[in-house]
């Protein structure tokens, strides 16, 4: 069975040494002194590691059922379930008017992706409530707010998004399931929606959906859908949970992987729903939900490649294969462990070189979401707007190739069931779909995040990257550091003005450059990241820690990352710079 291990010190770095965060102005960052942080990463990571961690695998083999239209969690969530919620872990960073603590969104993604890590599948039930919760703040009636923040703050009442339905998915205009006005000015919801995550299971004692549908006689496409609150259990005047709404479980769909998440198909009946936000306006209340569910995803990816990269180590330096062709390692043995062959150690520092950027990229953009919402700050709202796409696409769509990686690394081993290192890839591959497909992502930022408030936030990022450089362009150590970031954003800017003066004459042009532009600014990301742990680790030293190789092994893997990844960039602009032609030679009928 695979092993999972709280990366609680490595957190600790990015948020103390990298991020400085109780010395930021943000509001309520001043709380998140070192003592504090570590004290409750710690706890989060005994609870992940000890209680879920375990139920990873019995959630993948055993999956979920559904009987007589309930569905039953695989053994041992229901309980795990429990502990999280006494420990009111649900409700870290979410509001305490509702039941929440009030931390800051840095400390709950940073909690998040040991839980993620541990067991994705049961977190998505906690996740998915937090994201509809946060829909409900942002956009519901003070009355909407009382009446279910408090059951979902604490997840006595769960939470879901309903998009998607059998004939639609990116392409929401085309949606079906309508909303019928009602005297009592609730709205008939019907109609059927696939995808659900947690749609429907016992965890809880009610689920708040929330469905996207259409009013009649409102306008065609997009601009007609609104978005609904429809709990599967009426609520009565006085709080308590009512009758049974008109909302049922069809089937659970069958799975690649997050076998332990009830993913299901939902029917609606003229189920009783109440209008969130405004009518027509239904896609600005969801994406409140989608942008958060979409850094989330992010972390979904992240997390998959660190627990597998866990076990990866563990069997290179145990599994007894060839010898070191410089010279026997394990002479009292028949062989020599995996660790020592070039090729394993290069796959190693892939996986080791991304999980901690990505781990810093990550955290870096929960800091930009609290700067947006704690301190109103319209340029970090612009900037963590155009970093969405990519820490979801780019993301995932590496996470899910390190877990392929650490799969290898098993050989045969890795490919049947007993080592459990399959369970971590399929689960990974879902987050390059939901949430947005990834190459919806990469169609994003080019198509509109880029040009976004006239260009402005973009550059911000390209001379945040240029004053970085200039900054500690001669400072002993990170020459390895700056003069690569430098060459890689300049690779980035290239690939912009090629989108800009090509896009508007070939649209295909841009277009077919999309997936290549997000890996470009994701690697370009990562580097900045990778120069600022640097940066932090040389200071460290510097100041005569008793922890030096902790700092100097952040070194040489960030210079790993500096030397063998981030040259991609150079490859990913001659993609683009190729153009539409290649990419739309052929007509239809030559695929």
């Amino acid at each position: 069975m695979p092993s999972y291990t709280a990366p609680t010190k490595e957190l600790q770095f990015v948020l103390h040494d990298v991020l400085k965060v109780s010395k930021s102005a943000v509001p309520g960052y001043s709380d998140l002194e070192r003592d504090f942080t570590a004290a409750v990463l710690e706890e989060a990571g005994k609870l992940t590691s000890e209680v879920l961690a375990p139920l990873n695998v019995v959630g993948d083999q055993e999956g979920c059922t559904l009987e007589n239209g309930v569905v039953r969690v695989p053994t041992g969530f229901k309980e795990a379930f429990d502990q999280v919620r006494e420990g009111g872990w649900t409700g870290l960073d979410m509001p305490e008017e509702f039941g929440g603590q009030g931390m800051p969104s840095i400390l709950g993604t940073a909690v998040g992706e040991m839980f993620s890590g541990a067991n994705q599948a049961f977190t998505m039930y906690q996740g998915l409530t937090h994201g509809a919760a946060s829909s409900i703040l942002a956009h519901g009636t003070e009355q909407q707010k009382a009446t279910y923040l408090p059951n979902m703050v604490s997840c006595e009442w769960t939470g879901t998004m309903n998009l998607t339905e059998p004939h639609c998915g990116t392409d929401l205009g085309l949606m079906r399931t309508k909303a019928e006005p009602q005297d009592d000015g609730s709205y008939n919801i019907t109609g059927q929606k696939i995808f659900i995550s947690a749609g429907e299971h016992e965890m809880s004692s009610n689920i708040i959906h929330l469905v996207l549908a259409k009013i009649p006689g409102g306008p065609d496409g997009i601009k007609g859908v609104s978005l609904f609150i429809v709990p599967k259990f009426n609520i009565n005047d006085d709080g308590t949970i009512g009758a049974r709404n008109g909302v049922s479980c069809g089937a659970i769909e069958k799975k690649m992987g997050i076998h332990g998440n009830s993913t299901c198909v939902l029917n609606y009946d003229d189920a009783k729903g109440f209008l969130l936000g405004d009518a027509h306006k239904g896609m600005r209340a969801m994406f409140t939900m989608m942008n958060e569910a979409r850094i989330g995803v992010g972390m979904q990816g992240l997390s998959a490649a660190e627990a597998a990269y866990q076990n990866a180590v563990l069997y290179a330096n145990d599994r007894l294969q060839g010898r070191d062709v410089t010279g026997v390692k394990n002479p009292e043995g028949p062989a020599d462990p995996l660790i020592v062959h070039p090729d394993i150690r290069r796959s190693l520092m892939d996986q080791k070189s991304f999980v901690e950027a990505g781990r810093a990229f990550i955290l870096w953009g929960s800091s930009l979401l609290d700067q947006s919402h704690r301190a109103d700050d319209k340029d970090a709202d612009g900037l963590i707007s155009l970093m969405t796409p990519v820490i979801k696409g780019f993301l995932t769509d590496e996470g899910y190739d390190m877990t392929v990686k650490a799969q290898q690394i098993y050989g045969g081993h890795g490919y049947i069931e007993e080592h459990g290192m399959s369970q971590f890839t399929r689960d990974a591959r879902i987050a390059m779909i939901y949430e947005g497909a990834n190459g919806v992502q990469a169609l994003d930022l080019v198509g509109r995040k880029l040009a976004a408030d006239g260009g402005k936030h973009v550059m911000a990022f390209f001379a945040m990257v240029k004053d970085f450089c200039s900054e500690n362009k001669d400072v002993e150590g990170m020459e390895a550091f700056v003069e690569p970031l430098k060459a890689a954003s300049k690779d980035l800017q290239t690939a912009g003005m090629f989108f800009m003066q090509s896009g508007m004459k070939d649209p295909n042009a841009a277009l077919s450059g999309s997936n290549d532009f997000m890996h470009m600014m994701g690697h370009v990301c990562l580097g900045l990241m990778w120069s600022r742990m640097a940066k932090a680790s040389l200071e460290a030293l510097a100041s005569g820690t008793s922890d030096a190789a902790f700092y100097e092994t952040k070194l040489a893997t960030g210079r790993y990352y500096m030397a063998r990844r981030l040259p991609a960039t150079s490859m990913h602009l001659a993609r683009i710079q190729s153009g539409a032609e290649p990419v739309m030679a052929l007509a239809a009928d030559q695929f």
